[in-house]
């Protein structure tokens, strides 16, 4: 969850794309199958590149960069926030993979508003699909805090389409709805649902929040996971992790079932992206490219 400022980026509309592994950064502006324009940035591989040193040219090796990583951010967040450009650069660098960022409905230059997590995994889907449409064979999702409850979702509600990832990776995500047990995720409902707080959100974070309330009620993540499988599921939490506690990625990793995810419990780590140092998300881009 975070708050910084960034400058937007200019955006093209791109609707449908089709090349093999851009070696250039690009972006494009997406629609989501509800209609809704969605900004995304496309980033090659910086690592699996090697020097044949007779030519001069610059070989990618196709088994480090078939992979593609779509980061989902968490609720404030952009994809031009700092520390979702800086985890993309890891994980393009230390992961191998060609990275995707975007900004979910509400959020940076995308349309739309927030409905913190619910219609999110149409833009997650939207962005997948780009990804797979640049030539890669592999598309794995990596979600920091709301982001990671969306590709929890997005996975299982996903699967079998061509928005299915081939791997699913969820940092500080909750497991449940209406979480209110912590100062910082009371403060979170105050700005959801509460009318002075939406314009907080609006003006001092630059969200803008959709009034209506959930209906339905979508899919909770610790019942989405258990229809994940038999796609290799990650589940990463802090143990320092202000807005939810330990018991949120327990649950999540009990309820896909018996060797059926990964539970990373990482000491001294707080909340989602702005938390994840250099070293853990290196290990999380092995991690996503080698599954």
């Amino acid at each position: 969850m975070t708050s910084a400022a960034e400058g937007r980026f200019h955006m093209v509309d791109v609707f449908s794309l089709t090349s093999v592994h851009h070696r250039v950064p690009r972006r494009a502006m997406l629609r989501t199958e509800d209609g809704v324009r969605i900004e995304a940035v496309y980033e090659p591989a910086t690592a699996g590149v090697t020097d044949t040193g007779v030519t001069g040219t610059a070989v990618r090796d196709p088994a480090v960069t078939d992979t593609a990583v779509v980061l989902a951010h968490g609720f404030t967040g952009s994809a031009g926030r700092p520390s979702v450009r800086r985890a993309a650069r890891v994980l393009a660098g230390h992961g191998a993979a060609a990275v995707v960022t975007f900004s979910f409905r509400g959020h940076g230059g995308s349309g739309g508003r927030s409905t913190v997590g619910d219609r999110e995994v149409l833009d997650l889907s939207a962005a997948v699909r780009w990804a797979r449409e640049q030539g890669h064979a592999r598309v794995v999702t990596v979600g920091f805090s709301m982001g990671g409850s969306v590709v929890l979702r997005q996975a299982a509600l996903d699967r079998g389409t061509p928005g299915s990832p081939d791997a699913v990776a969820a940092v500080s995500a909750p497991a449940r709805w209406f979480y209110r047990g912590t100062p910082a995720m009371r403060r979170v409902h105050w700005v959801i649902t509460r009318p002075e707080g939406r314009l907080m959100g609006r003006l001092g974070l630059g969200t803008r929040i959709d009034h209506r309330a959930w209906d339905p009620v979508p899919l909770p993540p610790v019942e989405a996971v258990p229809l994940i499988a038999p796609t290799p599921l990650l589940i990463v939490h802090g143990d320092r992790d202000p807005y939810f506690p330990l018991d949120h990625p327990r649950a999540l990793a009990a309820a896909a079932g018996k060797g059926a995810a990964e539970l990373w419990l990482e000491p001294g780590m707080g909340h989602a992206e702005n938390a994840a140092g250099p070293e853990l998300l290196a290990r999380l881009g092995n991690w996503l490219t080698r599954r």
